[in-house]
């Protein structure tokens, strides 16, 4: 198995690549000018982007987002001049309904107050963005890879990630990955569950089903472990999604066995989680 390592982007995540390219789409069109005031609802890896870009761009960004997600990601939101609106958690689990308060939250908040909406789940300009991922992929290892994997958010990393290693001549089997404890792709139900980025309680529309083979859900545990393995082990200190990929294509290539090739990516750094899960107890 492989791992496509993303934290060394500036802010540590591979978010960076959706909000540079759907930022430079926006300015090139003429829908942002400096000055403006974006918004988005978010866990943290595209609000430490979209505030570190909006820093650099002349941009005001308002982050609405929750003591859900790791205060380290908070914090760095703060440091790079966001604003942020905290909608509360009170058992700080990740659950249908407060995904829902925090998109009304945004959506009350670019009606009355003006702002843009950056719109990271639904703007056409995120796919593409991502879709240098599958290339680079390709440009390191070749084109033979049998399962590509990767958990799902937005849905655009994923899509954009296919859509660039098909176009550079790979053709995987792609398989979405969630946690056992929100399982919206393989059972039909959201539920709570703490792995940040993930499993936002509904089918995310940049998601094509038609172009996915397979679901699967993992145990967030098995998760949190994996990602204490692979800085104990191998020196990768990666984030919660990364743990559940890496758990997932390990199961999956011991599936497959010997001779096959199977590719996930580690999303971003895991300095980022440090103070929550899932380091916080170790």
């Amino acid at each position: 198995m492989w791992v496509k390592y993303e934290g060394n982007n500036p802010t540590g995540s591979y978010k960076d690549r959706m909000v540079a390219g759907v930022l430079a789409a926006k300015i090139a069109r003429g829908e942002l000018k400096e000055g403006d005031r974006i918004c988005e609802y978010t866990g943290g890896s595209t609000g430490t982007s979209l505030a570190f870009a909006s820093s650099i761009l002349g941009l005001k960004f308002t982050a609405v987002t929750s003591n859900a997600f790791a205060q380290n990601k908070l914090e760095s939101m703060r440091a790079f001049g966001a604003e942020l609106v905290l909608v509360e958690s009170e058992d700080s689990r990740l659950t249908p309904e407060l995904f829902e308060e925090l998109r009304i939250t945004t959506m009350r908040m670019v009606e009355e107050e003006q702002v843009h909406y950056f719109d990271q789940f639904a703007s056409p300009d995120v796919r593409p963005s991502y879709k240098g991922i599958g290339s680079e992929i390709v440009s390191e290892i070749g084109p033979e890879i049998d399962v590509y994997c990767a958990a799902v958010g937005t849905g655009g990393s994923l899509m954009g990630s296919r859509d660039g290693l098909f176009a550079a001549g790979a053709k995987p089997k792609v398989i979405a990955l969630e946690p056992e404890q929100s399982p919206r792709l393989t059972r039909g139900h959201g539920g709570g569950h703490k792995i940040d980025g993930v499993a936002l309680g509904f089918v995310p529309p940049f998601l094509d089903m038609n172009l996915i083979d397979e679901s699967r859900a993992l145990d967030q545990e098995l998760a949190f472990e994996t990602c204490r393995r692979l800085a104990r082990e191998e020196g990768i200190l990666a984030g919660s999604s990364t743990g559940l990929n890496v758990a997932a294509a390990l199961e999956i290539a011991s599936e497959l066995g010997p001779g096959k090739r199977v590719v996930t990516i580690a999303c971003d750094n895991g300095m980022k989680y440090f103070g929550g899960v899932p380091f916080s107890s170790r």
